[in-house]
């Protein structure tokens, strides 16, 4: 049986082009469009590999950066003024502006409210609210962090995905288990035991599905520490206002 993460509720192909050029520390107008379209390409490769639904958004960035790839290979002619990578420089551009304008109105509102929805403790509250000055975690720093640890235990071993030894819903209720008991994790530590590569595509299946829920949160203390996963419920399964939560693994 397949299971399918739901991309949509990440992020879309503007937050991965972003993404790369912050990793690839390269400017915004002079984009290095070889290297962005073998990387976007990789990414994609890695996506449908774990079984991420791909809206069709990516697969047309996907033509478009092929097709400005191509483009930027051949002879420029006189005529042609205009650099063919504007073609993404102008929306990505515009989709900076939106995002920052966003944040400002609600960044106080996320900080107090959604990032970090429950207080588990004053030592790791403190460490948490010193940790929010850096950007939200998103899938494309997860999945960098996944391949870092992938390539570590599995080295040129090809991502298959069998759930039938291994159940998303039971790696749920594992790492449910983990945050109850630890009050937080780190995402390295979540693969301790895993023996096989679908075991580790599972686990991480399994939390994409819990962010996905709003059951945990997560955040890193600088772009080189390893992501820590903070729980938004208490022992009880409850959230601050003491709503139940449909938690796998914990009864009501």
């Amino acid at each position: 049986m397949d299971y399918e993460v739901k991309l949509e509720i990440f992020e879309g192909p503007l937050d991965l082009l972003l993404h790369l050029i912050h990793k690839n520390e390269v400017d915004i107008f002079d984009i290095p469009i070889a290297a962005i379209t073998d990387q976007y390409l990789a990414y994609l490769d890695l996506m449908k590999a774990l079984n991420i639904n791909l809206a069709g958004d990516f697969l047309v960035m996907a033509a478009t950066l092929i097709h400005i790839k191509s483009k930027m290979l051949l002879p420029r002619r006189e005529e042609e003024e205009e650099d063919p990578r504007v073609e993404i420089t102008r929306p990505l551009l515009e989709y900076m502006r939106f995002r920052e304008a966003a944040g400002d109105l609600s960044r106080r509102d996320i900080l107090e409210r959604d990032v970090f929805a429950r207080r588990p403790s004053p030592e790791l509250w403190e460490e948490a609210k010193e940790a929010a000055v850096v950007p939200d975690v998103n899938l494309f720093q997860l999945m960098d962090a996944f391949k870092r640890i992938m390539d570590r235990e599995h080295p040129a071993t090809q991502l298959t995905l069998r759930l039938e030894q291994w159940s998303v819903k039971e790696k749920m209720e594992d790492l449910i288990g983990h945050l109850k008991t630890r009050g937080a994790v780190f995402f390295k530590e979540i693969f301790d035991g895993s023996r096989t590569v679908s075991e580790f595509v599972v686990t991480f299946l399994a939390l994409l599905e819990l962010v996905h829920m709003g059951l945990v949160k997560l955040f890193q203390a600088s772009p080189d520490s390893d992501i820590r996963l903070l729980p938004s419920f208490n022992k009880t399964g409850e959230d601050d206002n003491g709503n139940t939560l449909p938690i796998p693994g914990i009864d009501h």
